[in-house]
């Protein structure tokens, strides 16, 4: 039971963390693989290497402390972080592991002067607070998974029965179960989780659906990531015929109902989850409006689909920008990077719009402060990150 004395600490030790709080995460990481080496399997390493996870937990942690009087205020942090762990299948048993480590954290890197019996206690208790809140949550998403049709629980054998290069870096796997049976329909800009074993190793990893739902199978478009373990096996190994596991889909950055101009904004890979979204907004009657960003022609996935779509649709309108050009490729319509007077130019004439966007951090936070810049409405403008959650500011 989280006490009043409990919630008092917990706020006072809001500057260490906001001072020290990645130092702490890092530290809590090392010693989480450590001392307990198989929940390895359920981090992706690349974002342990580059330090995603260690700030993304940071700064959760940050919130929650800042919130510990009105939990209601954390606002989607919660949904993001369910939705992230049902999509790799994270139980309950692994709440004690992770909150010893996290304990032992406190301890090592603060000190026993600041880290005092009473804060271990505090944090023990916040800890066991937040565990109950998102297993319970987990649990009903686990059990609405599992009740719907098509649905499962855990993980579940699919064979591979398409695999479509798309771009020099992307490459589509349609995957279908091998039990012959149906799958839950998935909402536009969902995710899936992948299971796959690689050199003896488990690993999971978490791929946009880039298709609209039908009941029978799933696509996942995949980019080549250098040095990507995953990625790279999935290119360069798993072909038709052969067999992977999925958990169910997931995930709260989906198509919401509205009338209003849609917009639609990505960067690289980020086209995935948007591909699903233009597809099921093509069967309503509002405007539409597709911007994607690429490097060069040789990496932007999906154009010609995309122009095939645009002729047959007229309410839908398309346009690229590329970093670089050459006179052998497909032209864009800009050049350089996506800026505030090419994106006016762009969107529609009104600025009461719903407008998406997803691609690389540094893509999003510059799309975040032009789409503001021009007016356009915060609460209608929606983003999520591949991998941790980190800041736009």
């Amino acid at each position: 039971m989280l006490s009043t004395e409990h919630k008092a600490i917990i706020t006072a030790t809001v500057p260490i963390l906001e001072e020290g709080g990645e130092a702490l995460t890092r530290h809590f990481y090392k010693s989480l693989f450590r001392d307990y080496p198989h929940v390895k399997p359920l981090f992706n390493q690349a974002n342990q290497h580059e330090g995603h996870q260690q700030r993304a937990l940071a700064n959760a942690v940050l919130m929650y402390a800042k919130n510990i009087e009105k939990l209601e205020k954390l606002g989607p942090l919660v949904g993001t972080i369910v939705n992230k762990h049902v999509s790799l299948q994270i139980q309950p048993e692994h709440y004690p592991i992770v909150g010893a480590a996290l304990l032992k954290a406190i301890r090592e890197v603060l000190g026993d002067q600041v880290a005092t019996d009473a804060v271990i206690e505090a944090w023990g208790a916040a800890y066991g607070q937040l565990a109950d809140i998102l297993i319970g949550a987990e649990e009903k998403a686990y059990t609405e998974n599992e009740q719907a049709e098509g649905g499962w629980r855990g993980a579940r054998a699919f064979s591979v029965i398409s695999k479509t290069m798309e771009s020099d870096e992307i490459t589509s796997f349609i995957l279908a179960p091998v039990d012959g049976g149906k799958v839950v329909l998935h909402k536009p800009g969902q995710y899936v989780g992948v299971l796959v074993d690689v050199n003896g190793e488990e690993q999971r990893r978490q791929y946009s659906l880039s298709a609209t739902a039908n009941g029978a199978n799933y696509r996942i478009s995949v980019k080549r990531a250098p040095g990507g373990m995953v990625s790279n096996f999935l290119h360069d190994h798993v072909q038709v015929g052969d067999s992977v596991n999925l958990f169910p889909p997931s995930g709260d950055f989906v198509l919401a109902d509205s009338d209003k101009p849609l917009v639609l904004i990505s960067g690289g890979v980020g086209i995935t989850p948007t591909l699903a979204m233009l597809t099921a907004a093509l069967t309503s009657n509002r405007p539409i409006h597709f911007i994607h960003a690429a490097r060069h022609a040789s990496v932007h996935a999906f154009r010609d689909h995309i122009d095939a779509l645009a002729a047959q649709h007229p309410q839908l309108q398309r346009f690229y920008c590329y970093e670089s050009v050459d006179t052998h490729s497909p032209q864009p319509h800009a050049t350089g990077y996506l800026n505030p007077r090419q994106l006016a130019e762009w969107l529609p004439e009104t600025r009461d719009l719903d407008a998406y966007f997803l691609g690389p951090t540094p893509f999003m936070r510059a799309i975040k402060a032009h789409l503001a810049e021009l007016g356009v409405p915060p609460a209608q403008t929606y983003y999520e990150f591949f991998g941790p959650a980190q800041a736009l500011a």
